[in-house]
């Protein structure tokens, strides 16, 4: 089943996203690789795709689990989570519809 993983950064979280990109892409990568991941992306924090250093305010994944405990725990043990990037980590199974 596929869940969303919402998740919520730290007020000035830039320079710590930077420092744990790598680890967190390199984790990403093995999903996309298992064919697990149907989306996924930050969301800057001014409308532009490249915010420079305004940031971003979050990430959201969508990818694909055996259940929400599985989808919880893989989030939890994410690079940005014990670099202390997000604030806030939810979880919820979702159904896609479109396209």
């Amino acid at each position: 089943m596929l869940y969303a993983i919402f998740c919520e950064d730290v007020p000035n979280s830039l320079p710590l996203r930077q420092q744990a990109r790598p680890a967190h892409l390199e984790r990403l990568q093995a999903m996309v690789a298992a064919g697990r991941i149907a989306i996924a992306g930050p969301h800057p924090a001014i409308d532009s795709a490249d915010p420079g250093e305004a940031g971003f305010t979050g990430s959201l994944i969508v990818a694909e689990f055996d259940s929400l405990e599985e989808a919880k725990a893989w989030a939890n043990a994410d690079p940005y989570v014990s670099a202390g990037v997000f604030s806030k980590v939810s979880v919820k199974p979702f159904k896609k519809v479109l396209p």
